[in-house]
Formats: C-alpha cells, sequence, structure tokens
C-alpha cells in the first residue's frame, strides 16, 4: 500500500497485507522500514505544514516592507515547521536571504539555498571561523572577542571569507556591541574594514506593544550606530516592526513568527495565513455525569451530563499542560470540531487529553475522527494565550510523535 492511499484515507487490505506477510517479515529491514512508513498514518496526532500559506505570508510582508529587502528567519527548525521544506518553498517563492540562530541549522540551510545569504545569529563560537568560511555563512558579531577573533581569521584571506554582520546592541542588553564599542573600533579601522563587515543590525525588544517607549529609544540608538559607520546596509525590524512602523524598515527587515501564522502584535487583529494544523485522533468517546470530574487530580468537574472526546496526544507530544481546564481556572484552549469550538476538559497528561464535545452533532463524534488544536478554526495564538505562553513556544515544542505532512510548494509528503 502507498503512502498516496492513506493521505486519501483508503485503507481498506492494510491488515491483509500484515497478516500475509507473518512474523517472518519482521525480520527483513526493507519491511520494517516500509512498516515504520505506514504506521505513522495511525499516528495519535497529525501535523500538517503549509507551505504555499508560508510563502504568501512572505510575500505579504515583503510586499508591505519594500523597497526594503525582505529576509526570512528559519531558526528553530523553520519555528517547527521543518527547516529544509521552508527554505525551498521559500527560495522558490523570492526570499535570497536567511536568519538561522545556529551554525549547525546554517549548514542545512545552505544545503538546500546554495545562492542564499545566510546570517548566524548566535554569533562566532570559539574556532568556527573555518566552518563559517566553509559553508559561506555570515557570523553575526556580537562581541569583541568575536570581532578580534574574525579580523585575525580574515588577515590574507580577505577575498576568500564572507563578509560579516555586526550586532549592536541598543538597549535590550543580550547579544551586540554597545555605542561607545562601535565608536572605538571605527576610530581604530577596525570597523567596518578589518572585520569585513557587510551588514549592521540590531533587534528590537517590545516591537509587539507598539506603544512601549523602549521602542522610541532604540530606534534613536540605531540610528546613531548608523552615522558610525555609514554606507552599509542595517537592519532591525522583526515581524512586528514591519507590521507597525515604517521607521524601521531600513535596507533589511526579518520576519519570523508572523511567517509561520502567528500574531506579532498583541491586541490587534492578525493579517497572516495560518501555515500550521495540529490535531489529535479520538481515541475514545464517554458520557460524564453532571458533577463527575475527568482526568488527573480531578481538576474540572462536569456542571452537566457532559460527552467527551478523549484524543491520543498529551505533553509527551509538546503540546502544553498549562492549556488544560479546571474548576478553578475555568474551560481550556479551544480545539475545534466539524467547526465547532470544542474547550479541553481536564488536565493535559503525557499521552491524552480530553475534550467537551456535548454540543458538536454527533456525526463528527466518531472514534477515529480528528479534533485541530490549532489551525484554520482554532487560532494558534488562542492556545498560547490560554496556556500562558506565546506561539513560538507552542510551534518549537511540537514534538515527533506526530504524522507530519508539507503541502504546497511542490510538496505532497
Amino acid at each position: 500500500m502507498s503512502a498516496a492511499d492513506w493521505t486519501t484515507g483508503n485503507a481498506a487490505g492494510y491488515g491483509e497485507d500484515l497478516a500475509g506477510a507473518g512474523l517472518a517479515g519482521l525480520e527483513d529491514a526493507g519491511y520494517l522500514a516500509a512498516l515504520r512508513e505506514d504506521v505513522r498514518h495511525f499516528a495519535g496526532g497529525r501535523l500538517t505544514i503549509d507551505l504555499d500559506a508560508l510563502v504568501a505570508n512572505w510575500q505579504a510582508l515583503a510586499e508591505t516592507a519594500a523597497p526594503a529587502e525582505c529576509a526570512a528567519v528559519v531558526k528553530g527548525d523553520a519555528y517547527g515547521t521543518g527547516l529544509e521544506p521552508a527554505v525551498r518553498a521559500l527560495t522558490a517563492g523570492g526570499c535570497r536571504t536567511f536568519f538561522v540562530a545556529l551554525l549547525s541549522e546554517g549548514v542545512r540551510a545552505r544545503a538546500v539555498a546554495p545562492q542564499a545569504d545566510i546570517y548566524v545569529l548566535n554569533g562566532l563560537a570559539p574556532g568556527a571561523a573555518p566552518v563559517f568560511a566553509a559553508a559561506g555563512l555570515h557570523p553575526v558579531l556580537g562581541s569583541q572577542a568575536e570581532i578580534a577573533e574574525w579580523v585575525a581569521f580574515r588577515q590574507g584571506r580577505e577575498d576568500e571569507v564572507p563578509f560579516a554582520a555586526l550586532h549592536i546592541d541598543t538597549g535590550m542588553n543580550r547579544l551586540g556591541i554597545s555605542l561607545g564599542e562601535t565608536a572605538a573600533l571605527a576610530a581604530n579601522g577596525t570597523l567596518p574594514g578589518r572585520a569585513g563587515i557587510g551588514l549592521i543590525m540590531s533587534h528590537l525588544a517590545c516591537a509587539d506593544l507598539p506603544d512601549h517607549p523602549m521602542n522610541r529609544s532604540q530606534l534613536k540608538s540605531f540610528r546613531a550606530a548608523r552615522a558610525l559607520l555609514p554606507g552599509i546596509p542595517v537592519s532591525i525590524a522583526n515581524s512586528a516592526g514591519i507590521l507597525t512602523d515604517r521607521n524601521f524598515h531600513f535596507d533589511l527587515v526579518r520576519p519570523g513568527i508572523a511567517l509561520y501564522g502567528g500574531s506579532a502584535i498583541a491586541g490587534q487583529e492578525n493579517p497572516m495565513l495560518p501555515v500550521v494544523t495540529l490535531e489529535a485522533r479520538i481515541v475514545q468517546v464517554r458520557s460524564v455525569r453532571s458533577g463527575e470530574t475527568v482526568g488527573y487530580g480531578a481538576a474540572q468537574t462536569a456542571r452537566r451530563d457532559t460527552r467527551i472526546a478523549v484524543v491520543s496526544v498529551g505533553y509527551a507530544d509538546g503540546f502544553p499542560r498549562s492549556a488544560g481546564g479546571s474548576d478553578a481556572a475555568g474551560e481550556g484552549a479551544l480545539g475545534a470540531l466539524g467547526g465547532h469550538l470544542v474547550p479541553l476538559f481536564g488536565r493535559v497528561s503525557m499521552d491524552l487529553m480530553a475534550f467537551d464535545v456535548t454540543d458538536v452533532p454527533s456525526e463528527f463524534v466518531k472514534r477515529g475522527n480528528f479534533i485541530e488544536l490549532f489551525g484554520p478554526t482554532a487560532p494558534l495564538d488562542g492556545v498560547a494565550t490560554r496556556a500562558g505562553t506565546i506561539s513560538y513556544e507552542v510551534l518549537t515544542h511540537l514534538g515527533r510523535r506526530f504524522a507530519r505532512r508539507h503541502i504546497g510548494a511542490g510538496y505532497s509528503l
């Protein structure tokens, strides 16, 4: 049976195929590999990544940011969606510049985007300069030690070594050199020439809160930094910076969460298309009487005779335990079944959780059907908010037990 049969739900005859193979088949490596591929279609949850929506989000942000160039941040395995498929799709859609966090991510991105500019945000690890040069990656230098090591490595190799980016701290106090350090290094000729700087960047701390005074303060500091090193492209805008104020756009923008359908700005309508849909398989449907409780800790009590759908996903899959419901906190995060929003009922456990499906027509409430945990009907950010976290964390925590599928942009896997 092919994967295409499973994609369309045509599983007829599968049990007979297994029975016919018998235990002898389990000793065959090829048979086991095929079996592993087939059993993913019985996974407790399925994760669908819409690459067409990803590309559409990038193109919308690029249009908003024009004439600035629009890059794509693909760190954290492209926010949990799969770095290689995301980079391939975005490259085909017109993206030419990518940002990752780690050198290992940069090497992965280079393998599928041989012509792209790829920046490594977490800087230059001691001794890593030869690997950056071999892979044609741009380190984002954020300390005097990193700058000194890069300058020493470039000596005599200036034509062979890719340019670097310079991270200037404008108030976040995380990575980057200060304005004073920038001025001193510019005065002695280290910056930009000997360090081979081709991009100046900083990072906004509070762009998701457009009225926060930190935004104006950082913009003022960044303009001062730009004046110290004129003629070099500069970048400070993240997703929220792109969507809130053109003053942050400068030469290059770096969207992250907005590419993947997450809301970048607190309290505002999200204009981005959903990219990730997570669904959980219904294992069992139960009737719970008024006054009875569901799950560990007897955390939530039924206030009416309730129909519960137990699904085969839990915190071992990366779904946030804090998204569950309780008598103290109220209903849990909202999923969706048959177009109806349904709340989590009781605690999220390791491999299971329950939804109140009392008000959903019976035709949808069946063993083997799927409840949308987040996606086009149940927004990702709603789950994150109920769990007391952010959409970034929800996406990047999604585990390996899901049956993953990429659609669009030439994929059907």
